[in-house]
């Protein structure tokens, strides 16, 4: 088992502070390369939108509840 960098895991801290109800939840599906994120738990998505580089943008209204990024081991790493 590799050993784990708490360097490589820091910039989630940035990422969590600017989360509406301060609250990140996030999966890997490693067959489908797609990374799940939740802002809001339980998130209730009521429309949702794909953006030009293969997110889905969700929605709970007019709040952004998760989004859905597709092709995952493909981005750019950091936050």
């Amino acid at each position: 088992m590799a050993a784990i960098s708490i360097e490589e895991y820091l910039p989630l801290v940035g990422a969590l502070r600017k989360t509406p109800q301060g609250y990140l939840w996030s999966s890997y599906d490693a067959e489908a390369d797609v990374l799940y994120i939740n802002f809001k738990k339980p998130a209730r998505a009521t429309h949702s939108e794909m953006t030009d580089d293969d997110a889905i943008i969700r929605y709970e209204g007019d709040e952004i509840v998760g989004m859905t990024i597709l092709h995952a081991s493909k981005r750019r790493a950091g936050i």
